[in-house]
Protein backbone atom coordinates (compact mmCIF):
# COMPACT_ATOMS: atom_id res chain seq x y z
CA UNK A 1 0.00 0.00 0.00
CA UNK A 2 1.13 3.57 -0.97
CA UNK A 3 2.50 6.16 1.79
CA UNK A 4 0.13 8.33 0.20
CA UNK A 5 -2.80 6.06 0.59
CA UNK A 6 -2.46 5.17 4.31
CA UNK A 7 -1.85 9.00 4.75
CA UNK A 8 -5.15 9.44 2.90
CA UNK A 9 -7.03 6.64 5.25
CA UNK A 10 -5.95 8.75 8.37
CA UNK A 11 -7.10 11.33 6.48
CA UNK A 12 -10.92 10.35 5.69
CA UNK A 13 -10.93 8.27 8.93
CA UNK A 14 -11.58 4.92 7.56
CA UNK A 15 -10.35 0.95 8.60
CA UNK A 16 -8.16 -0.66 5.95
CA UNK A 17 -7.39 -4.76 6.19
CA UNK A 18 -5.66 -7.26 4.32
CA UNK A 19 -3.61 -6.48 1.48
CA UNK A 20 -4.06 -4.79 -1.94
CA UNK A 21 -5.14 -6.40 -5.24
CA UNK A 22 -4.45 -6.09 -9.12
CA UNK A 23 -6.87 -5.66 -11.23
CA UNK A 24 -7.97 -4.24 -14.91
CA UNK A 25 -10.20 -1.20 -15.76
CA UNK A 26 -13.24 -1.51 -17.95
CA UNK A 27 -13.20 1.30 -20.15
CA UNK A 28 -14.67 2.05 -23.54
CA UNK A 29 -12.88 2.68 -26.19
CA UNK A 30 -13.58 6.34 -26.64
CA UNK A 31 -12.21 7.41 -23.25
CA UNK A 32 -15.44 6.90 -21.18
CA UNK A 33 -16.34 4.80 -19.23
CA UNK A 34 -18.26 1.36 -20.12
CA UNK A 35 -21.94 1.41 -19.58
CA UNK A 36 -23.32 -1.22 -17.62
CA UNK A 37 -26.57 -3.07 -18.01
CA UNK A 38 -28.32 -3.27 -14.57
CA UNK A 39 -31.97 -4.18 -14.86
CA UNK A 40 -35.13 -4.11 -12.04
CA UNK A 41 -34.35 -2.64 -9.09
CA UNK A 42 -30.28 -2.12 -9.61
CA UNK A 43 -31.24 -0.03 -12.82
CA UNK A 44 -33.77 1.96 -10.70
CA UNK A 45 -31.41 2.88 -7.66
CA UNK A 46 -28.77 3.47 -10.46
CA UNK A 47 -30.76 6.30 -12.31
CA UNK A 48 -31.50 7.91 -8.98
CA UNK A 49 -28.15 7.97 -8.02
CA UNK A 50 -27.03 9.33 -11.35
CA UNK A 51 -29.69 12.05 -10.94
CA UNK A 52 -27.92 13.38 -7.44
CA UNK A 53 -24.27 12.77 -8.46
CA UNK A 54 -22.32 16.41 -7.49
CA UNK A 55 -20.96 18.43 -10.01
CA UNK A 56 -17.83 18.40 -8.57
CA UNK A 57 -15.70 15.06 -7.52
CA UNK A 58 -12.40 15.48 -5.71
CA UNK A 59 -12.26 19.38 -7.01
CA UNK A 60 -12.81 17.77 -10.72
CA UNK A 61 -15.97 18.95 -12.76
CA UNK A 62 -18.06 16.71 -13.80
CA UNK A 63 -17.89 16.07 -18.13
CA UNK A 64 -20.27 15.21 -20.66
CA UNK A 65 -20.24 11.73 -22.05
CA UNK A 66 -20.82 10.39 -25.09
CA UNK A 67 -22.65 8.74 -25.70
CA UNK A 68 -24.87 10.03 -22.27
CA UNK A 69 -26.15 6.91 -19.64
CA UNK A 70 -28.33 6.79 -16.51
CA UNK A 71 -25.50 4.18 -15.58
CA UNK A 72 -21.85 6.17 -16.25
CA UNK A 73 -20.54 9.44 -15.19
CA UNK A 74 -17.13 11.04 -15.53
CA UNK A 75 -14.96 14.25 -13.81
CA UNK A 76 -12.12 15.80 -14.75
CA UNK A 77 -9.10 14.97 -16.91
CA UNK A 78 -7.78 12.50 -16.98
CA UNK A 79 -11.48 11.48 -16.00
CA UNK A 80 -12.13 9.95 -12.44
CA UNK A 81 -15.21 7.37 -14.09
CA UNK A 82 -17.93 6.36 -12.12
CA UNK A 83 -20.46 3.22 -13.38
CA UNK A 84 -23.44 2.09 -11.49
CA UNK A 85 -24.77 -1.69 -11.65
CA UNK A 86 -21.87 -3.36 -12.70
CA UNK A 87 -21.51 -7.08 -11.63
CA UNK A 88 -20.29 -8.13 -7.69
CA UNK A 89 -16.73 -8.31 -8.16
CA UNK A 90 -15.31 -11.95 -8.02
CA UNK A 91 -13.05 -10.86 -5.78
CA UNK A 92 -16.27 -10.74 -3.49
CA UNK A 93 -18.39 -13.66 -4.96
CA UNK A 94 -17.68 -16.52 -2.41
CA UNK A 95 -17.64 -20.02 -5.04
CA UNK A 96 -15.65 -17.85 -7.35
CA UNK A 97 -11.83 -18.95 -8.27
CA UNK A 98 -10.35 -15.45 -7.26
CA UNK A 99 -12.80 -14.95 -4.36
CA UNK A 100 -10.85 -13.50 -1.10
CA UNK A 101 -12.71 -12.97 1.39
CA UNK A 102 -9.49 -10.68 3.22
CA UNK A 103 -9.37 -8.54 0.30
CA UNK A 104 -8.71 -4.86 1.40
CA UNK A 105 -11.96 -2.81 1.79
CA UNK A 106 -12.49 0.68 3.57
CA UNK A 107 -15.50 2.05 5.01
CA UNK A 108 -15.82 5.98 4.08
CA UNK A 109 -18.25 7.98 5.54
CA UNK A 110 -20.76 5.36 5.87
CA UNK A 111 -20.45 3.59 2.64
CA UNK A 112 -17.96 0.31 2.58
CA UNK A 113 -15.68 -0.28 -0.66
CA UNK A 114 -13.62 -3.01 -2.19
CA UNK A 115 -9.92 -1.20 -3.10
CA UNK A 116 -8.34 -2.57 -6.21
CA UNK A 117 -4.88 -1.12 -7.34
CA UNK A 118 -4.28 -0.55 -10.93
CA UNK A 119 -1.14 0.29 -12.79
CA UNK A 120 -2.84 3.60 -13.53
CA UNK A 121 -4.67 3.96 -9.99
CA UNK A 122 -7.24 2.85 -8.18
CA UNK A 123 -10.64 1.25 -8.41
CA UNK A 124 -13.52 0.89 -5.83
CA UNK A 125 -16.41 -0.73 -5.58
CA UNK A 126 -18.94 -0.84 -3.05
CA UNK A 127 -19.77 -3.77 -1.40
CA UNK A 128 -22.63 -3.65 0.61
CA UNK A 129 -25.39 -2.29 -1.37
CA UNK A 130 -28.56 -3.19 -3.93
CA UNK A 131 -26.40 -1.69 -6.83
CA UNK A 132 -22.86 -2.42 -7.00
CA UNK A 133 -21.16 1.40 -7.50
CA UNK A 134 -17.86 0.91 -9.17
CA UNK A 135 -15.60 4.45 -9.31
CA UNK A 136 -11.98 4.62 -11.22
CA UNK A 137 -9.42 6.93 -10.08
CA UNK A 138 -6.39 7.70 -12.34
CA UNK A 139 -2.97 8.03 -9.79
CA UNK A 140 -3.36 11.77 -10.55
CA UNK A 141 -5.43 12.10 -7.72
CA UNK A 142 -3.28 10.55 -5.01
CA UNK A 143 -4.69 9.96 -2.62
CA UNK A 144 -7.36 8.34 -4.76
CA UNK A 145 -9.55 7.77 -1.78
CA UNK A 146 -10.07 11.17 -1.33
CA UNK A 147 -12.78 10.85 -4.41
CA UNK A 148 -15.01 8.49 -2.26
CA UNK A 149 -16.02 11.19 0.37
CA UNK A 150 -17.62 13.16 -2.40
CA UNK A 151 -19.82 10.11 -3.51
CA UNK A 152 -20.72 8.64 0.03
CA UNK A 153 -23.44 11.65 0.63
CA UNK A 154 -25.83 10.62 -3.00
CA UNK A 155 -24.80 6.78 -2.57
CA UNK A 156 -26.33 6.68 1.13
CA UNK A 157 -29.10 8.70 0.14
CA UNK A 158 -29.78 6.26 -3.27
CA UNK A 159 -28.51 2.58 -3.03
CA UNK A 160 -29.52 0.82 0.01
CA UNK A 161 -27.24 -0.90 1.79
CA UNK A 162 -28.07 -5.01 0.89
CA UNK A 163 -29.87 -7.14 2.78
Amino acid sequence: MSTSLRRASRTVGFAVTAAVVAAAGCTADDGGPAAPSPSGEAARTCRSLHDRLPGRLDGQQRITLDPASKYTAAWGDPAIEMRCGVPRPEKLSPGSEHYNPTAEAAEVNGVSWLLEQRDDGYRFTTTDRAANVELSVPKDYAPEVNALTDLAKPIRATVPRRH
